[in-house]
């Protein structure tokens, strides 16, 4: 088993009177990190998957007599795929509050639907962690940094989904697989999507904008739709962890560009199983995407694993300067410009004009392991 990051501070928060909930997409080892951490309790933990309908039977009945007797003689309750359950946020609350001794660990596959069950029952009662494929250091440590380094070219076609890295030669058979279905099995089954065959055609549209600003109108001309639709269909492909949003860094600069934002894929392979384009790195044309879209999502997972409060952006003025990433924290601003040529460094110059106290350094493939693991 290849080690999660967060999996340390789950256990420093077990059995403090709060429920553990950890959300991501299918297939990105919320059960595998699961039974890890049950491993640990052999004797006094219960496993349960909310797939099962008895199961979700058994844990959507709010009497605490009942959930007594289905938690038994167990310290730590394993809820997999937790938002299966009706009312799940009000059987843990009645557990957390009544059966203080027991430890919850709930996960699940939709941040949506899950949030809304959870949130208003577990104010104060939980901890939250985001599980996503695997990050370059979590992979770095199960191997080693020279090992990861020669690996790149497969993770920008291939990505980090945990079933795909363990399988170096069936990659391309099981994201096709994943892409077309598991992956929005919670989208289909959970939300009211009255043009399910609108949400393949805005991926499409999404796999072939990343690196570039997206706009709702255009989306939604192209798409034959509304913006408030493509609006809606974002966020929800958003809290199911397949894309996530960076929105434009603007101050009061009048040569700014405000208000825009990039989309971006939380992990490559997904995007390139979408397009059903697995050519190699040096067979393309788009490498440049590539190499900008896996950087940003390392630097997010990077950002969320190790729980940066630092916020994070794009910058472009009207005069097309550009600096790919930025990450602000108490005021001081990092930045980074993403190139796959070394030789080229963008618009540094441009940028340190507008804000020179800030530090800028520059990712390529020479140098990128510097920035995505910790100091």
């Amino acid at each position: 088993m290849i080690n999660r990051i967060i999996e340390n501070d789950i256990h420093s928060h077990l059995f403090q009177g709060k429920a553990i909930v950890i959300i991501g997409p299918r297939q990105s080892g919320k059960t595998t990190l699961l039974k890890q951490i049950q491993s640990q309790y052999p004797e006094d933990s219960a496993f349960y998957n909310c797939d099962e309908t008895e199961i979700r039977n058994l844990f959507s009945k709010q009497n605490l007599s009942i959930l007594k007797s289905v938690v038994g003689s167990s310290r730590v309750i394993f809820l997999d795929e937790a938002q299966r359950v009706e009312n799940i946020g009000l059987t843990i609350k009645i557990i957390v509050d009544n059966i203080p001794e027991v430890q919850i660990l709930a996960s699940s596959s939709s941040a949506f639907e899950l949030s809304d069950k959870l949130n208003e029952p577990l104010t104060g009662r939980k901890w939250e962690y985001s599980l996503l494929p695997f990050s370059f250091e979590e992979l770095c440590n199960d191997t080693n940094l020279a090992t990861e380094i020669s690996r790149l070219a497969l993770r920008l076609i291939y990505g980090s989904y945990p079933e795909v890295v363990v399988n170096p030669a069936s990659e391309a058979d099981l994201l096709t697989n994943l892409a077309s279905s598991y992956l929005y099995k919670d989208i289909f089954v959970l939300h009211d999507i009255r043009r399910p065959e609108l949400i393949e055609k805005l991926l499409q549209a999404l796999a072939l904008q990343i690196s570039s600003e997206v706009s709702y109108n255009e989306l939604a001309q192209l798409l034959d739709s509304d913006p408030n639709t493509v609006s809606r269909y974002i966020q929800i492909l958003e809290r199911a962890f397949i894309i996530f949003r960076l929105p434009n860094y603007s101050t009061n600069q009048r040569n700014e560009i405000k208000r825009s934002r990039k989309i971006y894929f939380w992990d490559n392979g997904i995007r390139n199983a979408i397009l059903a384009d697995y050519r190699p790195v040096d067979l393309r044309d788009d490498i440049g995407k590539l190499w900008e879209n896996y950087i940003v999502s390392e630097m997010a997972k990077r950002r969320k694993y190790h729980k940066l409060l630092a916020m994070s952006y794009f910058w472009r003025s009207k005069t097309s300067s550009e600096i790919d990433y930025l990450e602000i924290q108490n005021a001081q601003i990092k930045a980074w410009e993403i190139k796959w040529n070394p030789r080229k460094t963008g618009s540094l110059r441009a940028f340190r004009s507008a804000y020179p106290d800030a530090s800028i350094d520059l990712i390529n493939p020479d140098n990128f392991f510097q920035s995505l693991l910790p100091v």
